[in-house]
């Protein structure tokens, strides 16, 4: 195989290949950066496993072979048994919820939406608050009915949308619309159910990583196993959606079905996410921003922003944990904290010198 001789920009490396026939840029910056977040991903997810809550503390270098069953009896035991599943379900949630928020904004070309500004993680908690509440969901459980509600959510949004085609532009009106909407009924059913249904609700609502274990971990891993490498195939099609409709239709992209496949997708994984840990608030909203900026490109890049989603939601969690000595502060507090004062300078930063 050989390469073309193509000329070289500011930190892009355009390559064309002849046999086969394939050219692209490669971005150089990104490709140096999703390694460096993958490895931060890490270290904090030993750290999570290795200083979670209790009094039984370990170092790295300890931790490291514990994952694996090695080292000392007891350290394995707290490791796999006690702090590895929550630790789990932290790292792919917040990978997830780094997806999501990077098609989202992607799809709507703005960098203020996410699944938990566009009422994708309000419907899951209005299902959840319904199961609970009303005895609809009996035997389903909070992660079926958090799914449901998810998807619903997602659907009834392009569908309201829909205009002969939908725009970005309309999908966050309505998507805004949609998350007052289920958010209004969630409060209702709080209001009428009764102190312990109310306590139960709240618990989920807040983003909560207490209990998990393997039985909310697989799922999640199962669904971005899938839906990861089909995001990821639609990356073409998705840059394209940055240069606008009219402009993407005459590269022949075809501009609603794949505006249509990137909501399914986002909306499916944001879902898994909100079923697995709730709705964890402001993670999908900066972690593509972030990751965007490390990167400098003009688009969410969807692997940086999993690593950048997945590093949030473990700090998050490990601060929880040893915030308060006898209190675990659930994760969607901490990340809920610390993503308001991200939306106010993004909404100053979007406004330009005008808007501040």
């Amino acid at each position: 195989m050989t390469t073309a001789k193509t000329p070289r920009f500011a930190g892009r490396l355009p390559f064309r290949l002849r046999r086969p026939a394939v050219s692209g840029v490669l971005h150089v910056r990104h490709l140096l950066v999703w390694p460096v977040l993958a490895a931060v991903a890490f270290l904090t997810f030993c750290l999570t496993v290795a200083v979670g809550s209790g009094d039984y503390t370990m170092s790295l270098t300890e931790v490291v072979p514990a994952l694996w069953g090695a080292g000392d009896p007891a350290g394995v035991f707290v490791v796999r048994e006690l702090r590895l599943p929550r630790a789990a379900v932290a790292l792919l949630s917040g990978a997830a919820f780094g997806v999501a928020g990077a098609v989202y904004q992607a799809v709507t070309r703005n960098p203020l939406a996410s699944p938990d500004m566009l009422g994708i993680t309000q419907g899951a908690g209005a299902a959840v608050a319904a199961g609970i509440v009303l005895g609809t969901g009996a035997g389903l459980g909070t992660q079926i009915l958090g799914l449901a509600g998810a998807v619903s959510a997602g659907l009834l949004i392009y569908v309201l949308a829909w205009r002969k085609g939908t725009t970005g532009y309309r999908i966050v009106l309505v998507g805004v619309g949609i998350s007052w909407m289920c958010s209004s009924v969630t409060y209702y059913l709080l209001s009428r159910g009764e102190t312990y249904e109310a306590q139960r609700v709240l618990g989920w609502l807040v983003g909560n990583l207490n209990e998990r274990g393997w039985e909310n971990a697989r799922p999640l891993a199962l669904a971005l196993l899938v839906l990861l490498p089909a995001v990821l195939m639609l990356g073409r099609p998705q840059r394209a959606l940055q240069l606008g409709d009219e402009v993407a239709g005459a590269l022949g992209t075809p501009v609603q079905r794949a505006r249509l496949a990137l909501m399914v997708c986002g909306a499916a994984i944001a879902a898994f996410a909100t079923a697995a840990a709730g709705p964890v608030l402001f993670v999908a909203l900066a972690a593509p921003q972030i990751a965007q900026r490390l990167a400098r490109l003009t688009v969410p890049p969807v692997t940086a922003s999993a690593f950048t989603g997945a590093t949030i939601v473990l700090i998050g969690d490990l601060i929880g944990q040893r915030l308060m000595e006898d209190t675990v502060v659930p994760v969607g507090v901490v990340t809920g904290v610390l993503g308001a004062p991200f939306l106010l300078w993004q909404l100053a930063r979007a406004g330009g010198p005008s808007g501040r």
